[in-house]
């Protein structure tokens, strides 16, 4: 999970558009897709259950989330508008492999799985533009599970901050910021609630950020860029 500041450049594309858009097949996609609404705090779909369809986030966020055997909640993914998910227990033939809940008010579009294997099937561009994607978030999923075993919490809870403003998005005028529950942050970070309020509150007294209830806004993105490339 690199360091960055948001930005809308090519690399980090909708990948709903360039994994969907066929002028060949989009007849057959649009007459089997079908539009889902979620409210926040809604499950997707839970580990385990059958892999139905492949999902594109039309709007709003998701956690992808997994429980470890002691029980405590891990996120290992953010998903945002354009982002697809659902599609690695569609290609294992197996149950889903996460677990997925809106954290905001989203819509998804929802493509059966008979769809998503004839495109695979008959569309070259889909299958690669697939692949594509798989290695780009198995190489995050390496970088960020590297970052876990060796980086201390207070350069993961920088990191992490940078990547919800990635995901967020938030309008280039004024300070960004974005809301998430003080849980989901520390499962974002790896860590427990009360260790993340505390870096939270190191870095609220060095200007770096300000809060308000479950609202973040950051003050000095560079200062948070720095904290999160210690290690790096």
């Amino acid at each position: 999970m690199k360091s960055f500041v948001p930005t809308n450049a090519p690399e980090r594309r909708n990948w709903a558009d360039t994994l969907l858009a066929s002028s060949q097949h989009m007849a057959l996609i649009d007459a089997a897709k079908t539009f889902q609404h979620y409210q926040r705090g809604q499950i997707l779909f839970r580990e385990g259950d059958h892999a139905a369809g492949l999902y594109s986030v039309s709007s709003g966020h998701f956690k992808v989330t997994k429980v470890g055997g002691d029980g405590k909640e891990q996120i290992i993914r953010l998903a945002k508008t354009g982002d697809i998910m659902g599609y690695r227990g569609l290609l294992a033939g197996s149950g889903h492999m996460a677990n997925a809940m809106a954290l905001d008010e989203a819509e998804v579009c929802f493509i059966p799985k008979s769809v998503f294997f004839e495109l695979i099937e008959h569309n070259p561009g889909f299958a690669t533009s697939l692949m594509k994607l798989m290695a780009n978030e198995l190489a995050e999923t390496e970088e960020r599970m590297l970052h876990l075993a060796y980086k201390p919490v207070r350069e993961r809870l920088a990191e992490a901050l940078l990547l919800l403003l990635r995901t967020y998005q938030p309008p280039a005028d004024g300070p960004p910021s974005f809301t998430i529950s003080r849980d989901d942050l520390a499962a974002l970070v790896g860590t427990v609630r009360e260790t993340a309020s505390r870096f939270m509150a190191e870095l609220k007294a060095e200007g770096v950020l300000s809060t308000k209830g479950s609202s973040i806004t950051i003050l000095d993105i560079k200062r948070l860029i720095e904290i999160s490339t210690l290690y790096d």
